[in-house]
């Protein structure tokens, strides 16, 4: 199968709304991700990234890749927002598919965080049943996923995904800090994905 242009759609299911990024999000992502835990392992830098209220804001829209100068197919950038339980109308996290190259069929996942009260639950599961899906219904076959070597809760949750973990990339990215991180990185392939669609429906199932 030949992977075929990706569109940016909203994707939504199992509780969740996967939308794309829009300046009306900011203050949403604000609440949900302006939170010393959420940098502690190494989301956005690290903790030495962390900021709060206005600066937060400012500094989002250029961490996360939303500039229309980069390459096409550019980095999909999504916002999570629940839609059922008691997070329902909440923006809970975000989320972006990026570095997509339909020559070789592969892209990343990445720029992922969620607020503390959506941890190991559904929300992780249910997000990535809907990117993953959209990724390999339009012809890709491999889609990377990567942490912070000293982010432990991070790499635990990608490979609760069922993600093979593939090495360590070592001095791999610049920390908020300036000290260089490795980063662990993992995969799931059009060949795993009936099992890992098996596993995260079943997570999403006992969740609810």
């Amino acid at each position: 199968m030949t992977a075929r242009p990706l569109p940016l759609d909203a994707l939504e299911g199992y509780g969740v709304r996967l939308e794309p990024f829009a300046p009306s999000h900011l203050e949403g992502l604000r609440q949900a991700l302006a939170r010393p835990e959420v940098f502690a392992g190494g989301w956005g830098g690290g903790p030495a990234a962390f900021c709060e209220g206005a600066a937060f804001e400012a500094w989002i829209v250029r961490y996360l890749p939303l500039d229309s100068a980069l390459p096409v197919p550019r980095p999909q950038v999504r916002v999570v927002r629940a839609t059922a339980g008691p997070l329902a109308g909440r923006v809970l996290g975000t989320s972006t598919i990026t570095d997509l190259v339909e020559r070789s069929e592969s892209a990343h996942i990445g720029y992922t965080a969620y607020t503390p009260e959506a941890w190991r639950g559904a929300v992780n599961p249910a997000c990535k049943l809907l990117l993953l899906g959209h990724l390999f219904d339009h012809g890709y076959g491999r889609v990377k996923l990567q942490a912070d070597v000293r982010n432990l809760r991070s790499r635990a949750a990608i490979a609760r995904l069922g993600a093979t973990f593939e090495g360590i990339a070592r001095r791999d990215q610049q920390r908020a800090d300036g000290s260089w991180r490795d980063t662990a990185i993992f995969s799931i392939t059009i060949d795993d994905w009936p099992a890992v669609r098996a596993g995260l429906m079943a997570r999403v199932a006992g969740a609810v």
